[in-house]
C-alpha cells in the first residue's frame, strides 16, 4: 500500500509517556472532521488505549438527546496471541503487526486521512506504525527531560552530543518507508505545554530544537499551550473544536479561543499531498 493511493497517514509518536499524543491525535481528528474530511483513527497503545477511551467518552456524551458530534471510523489493535502459537510472544507481536498492515490497506482507499496514535514505548508495532506515516507528529513537552527523547545534550556547554534512540528509530523507519514504496515521511516536532512566560530554559530549548531540526530533518511547528482545559475535555470526549457547538460562541473564553487557534495552526502546518488546505472551523 502506498500513501498516494489513498488516505494521508498521520502518525502521532513519541517514546516518552505524558507528551500529549492522544490529546493531539483527538484534536487533529475532530479538526479534520470539521473540515469535511473523511477520517479513520487507529489506536496502537494496546495497554493504555487512551485514544480509544477518549472515543468511548465522546460516544457517551453524544448519546444524550440533542447532542451531535462528528466521529471518525475508529479501530484499536487489540493485544491477542497468534492462533498458531498462542503462547509465543513473538507470534502475538507478528499477529498485531499483520493486523495493522491489513487495517491500513483496508482503510486507506475509504478515507481522506488516517490518524494513528502510538504508545510511549518502542515495540515492533510502534515501529511499523511509524513506517506508514506520510506525516509524523512528535509532541514534545517544553523541558530538557523530554528533549532527551530526541537528542543527548551536554548540561554544561548546552551542546548536542548526538541523537537519542527515538530519533534513530525514526530515521530507520524513514528508510523502511522509502524501500517499501519510495515514500517520504514529513517529520514535525511540536513544542507542547508551552508557558506564556519568557524564561532562559525556554530560549535554550528553542535554540537547540532549531539546531536539531537541521541535523535530524524535522520541521518545528507551534504546539499547544499549558491549559488545564485540554485535560478536562477528555472526560466528555470533547476537543477545543467542539466547544462552540457545546457552549455557543458567547460561552468561549479568551483562553479557549486561543487554544482553538493553536489547533488550526497545527492542521495548517501539515503538508497534505492530496487535500486542499484550510483552517479548521466549527
Amino acid at each position: 500500500m502506498t500513501a498516494g493511493k489513498g488516505a494521508h497517514v498521520i502518525v502521532v509518536g513519541n517514546e516518552k509517556g505524558g507528551s500529549g499524543k492522544s490529546t493531539t491525535s483527538m484534536h487533529l481528528i475532530v479538526a479534520l472532521l470539521k473540515l469535511g474530511r473523511s477520517v479513520a483513527s487507529i489506536d496502537l497503545d494496546v495497554r493504555q488505549g487512551t485514544l480509544t477511551r477518549y472515543m468511548d467518552n465522546r460516544r457517551a456524551f453524544a448519546a444524550a438527546p440533542g447532542r451531535r458530534l462528528p466521529m471518525p471510523v475508529h479501530e484499536m489493535i487489540e493485544a491477542r496471541a497468534d492462533t498458531a502459537s498462542p503462547e509465543t510472544p513473538a507470534g502475538a507481536a507478528r499477529a498485531e503487526e499483520d493486523r495493522l498492515s491489513s487495517l491500513i490497506a483496508h482503510l486507506a482507499p475509504l478515507h481522506d486521512v488516517i490518524v494513528i496514535d502510538t504508545p510511549g514505548n518502542d515495540t515492533g508495532l510502534t515501529r511499523l506504525g511509524h513506517s506508514y506515516a506520510d506525516t509524523l507528529i512528535t509532541p514534545l513537552n517544553d523541558s530538557f527531560m523530554d528533549l532527551d527523547v530526541l537528542a543527548r545534550v551536554d548540561g554544561d556547554s548546552m551542546r548536542i552530543i548526538g541523537p537519542s534512540q527515538y530519533a534513530e528509530m525514526v530515521w530507520k523507519q524513514k528508510m523502511t518507508r522509502a524501500k517499501r514504496d519510495n515514500g517520504y515521511i514529513d517529520w514535525i516536532v511540536m513544542r507542547n505545554r508551552l508557558s506564556s512566560l519568557d524564561a532562559r530554559n525556554k530560549r535554550r530549548m528553542a535554540r537547540i530544537l532549531r539546531e536539531l531540526s537541521a541535523r535530524l530533518g524535522f520541521r518545528l511547528v507551534p504546539g499547544f499551550g499549558e491549559r488545564v482545559v485540554f485535560r478536562e475535555l477528555f472526560l466528555h470526549g470533547l476537543t477545543m473544536m467542539d466547544l462552540r457547538d457545546v457552549a455557543g460562541p458567547e460561552g468561549l473564553t479568551l483562553s479557549q479561543i486561543a487554544a482553538r487557534q493553536e489547533v488550526r495552526t497545527l492542521v495548517d502546518g501539515i503538508r497534505f499531498a492530496s487535500l486542499a488546505r484550510g483552517a479548521a472551523t466549527g
